[in-house]
């Protein structure tokens, strides 16, 4: 049985940590902003380097958080996380060319941050 490697373990638990923190402290009911506010105040206080609403390309699309140059953390405050919400974040993956994104919906009762890594695949094209 092949056995696969964890992208970016260690930097993507302590990252997963600071989510759950927001999380726990904001709840479910916050707006988007306040989410991201929270989590750049706590990525501050671990001094982790991010980058916060990098614009992507020409396209005006914004990624929430690229952090230490490695991962994408695409923030939602919605009921469901759609297929389309995954798309975008494989997109930015792709423009970026990063490995891993983080794709977190703070809304869900109980926070399931999603771990989307970048495939090789024309994103432009509709995904089967």
């Amino acid at each position: 049985m092949e056995t696969t490697k964890l992208i970016y373990p260690d930097l993507s638990y302590k990252i997963t940590g600071l989510l759950f923190e927001v999380h726990n402290e904001i709840g479910r009911y916050g707006r988007e902003a306040q989410y991201c506010n929270l989590l750049a105040e706590k990525l501050d206080k671990v001094k982790l380097n991010y980058v916060r609403e990098l614009v992507v390309g020409n396209t005006g699309n914004r990624i929430d958080f690229f952090i230490e140059g490695k991962i994408v953390i695409e923030a939602k405050a919605k009921d469901v996380i759609t297929r389309e919400d995954y798309f975008q974040t494989q997109r930015y993956l792709q423009a970026l060319n990063a490995k891993l994104g983080i794709l977190v919906n703070f809304h869900q009762m109980y926070l399931h941050p999603k771990r989307v890594v970048r495939i090789e695949k024309d994103v432009n094209k509709k995904f089967n």
